[in-house]
């Protein structure tokens, strides 16, 4: 007999929904009739992807726990699509199209040809990594990492001629070859602890949480492939 698809679903897949659902209400707030101050708008959202990013690693853990199921991977990379790539590329455009240097047509122009390209990258990645998945490391910028680096530097509203290049830099660093070591527990439970961190206090003390985030998140996407290519040489 015919399962149904819902019975397909492992404990993991049920958190990978809950990653989707808050990537889709990360889009809903920004445009959303809500009657919301602009600036709360942001924080939700920004909130709802950070929130996005500790499911997806939840997901992890219970498939540890409970075992994962036939259609795992496939829905973790639509989820991870959701919530790491539309819903920053929406978050990213919304930030700076609200700006009032964004009055210029040709910058949204530029921006859009951008967050084009950064979708058409993480297309790639997230379809092709159930088939180079490793072990022991990545192939190509983890998404949720790129996910971290953008939304944080959008949020911080860095200029905008450094914006373009890194959107299109961390894209295609998405689609790379370049080699990224999986982080440990340790290392994950630290990623984990800033992203509360950053939850809980926002813009407080200084934007120190969110500052630590992405410090640490930088430090793991510039030397992991030095590290990699490092040990590599020694063997």
């Amino acid at each position: 007999m015919q399962k149904s698809m819902v019975s397909l679903l492992s404990v993991a897949d049920s958190v990978s929904i809950i990653n989707a659902i808050f990537g889709l209400l990360a889009i809903i707030i920004l445009f959303g009739n809500f009657g919301l101050d602009l600036n709360i708008q942001i924080r939700v959202s920004f909130s709802l992807i950070l929130l996005a990013l500790l499911a997806d690693g939840a997901d992890g853990i219970f498939a540890r726990k409970f075992g994962k199921s036939e259609i795992g991977i496939i829905l973790d990379s639509m989820a991870d699509m959701t919530s790491f790539v539309i819903a920053p590329s929406i978050f990213i455009y919304f930030v700076y199209s609200s700006t009032t240097d964004f009055l210029l047509f040709y910058r949204h122009i530029y921006l859009i040809a951008a967050l084009i390209l950064f979708l058409s990258f993480g297309i790639i990645r997230l379809a092709s990594f159930h088939i180079m998945k490793e072990d022991k490391f990545f192939i190509g910028l983890p998404a949720s990492v790129s996910t971290i680096i953008l939304v944080i530097i959008a949020w911080f509203e860095v200029d905008f001629i450094f914006l373009l290049p890194a959107v299109i830099i961390i894209g295609a660093a998405m689609a790379s070859d370049i080699i990224f070591i999986k982080p440990g527990i340790k290392i994950n439970a630290i990623a984990a602890i800033l992203i509360v961190l950053s939850l809980i206090f926002y813009s407080n003390y200084y934007k120190i949480a969110p500052m630590l985030l992405l410090s640490a998140i930088l430090i793991y996407a510039i030397g992991s492939p030095i590290y990699s290519k490092f040990m590599k040489k020694n063997k």
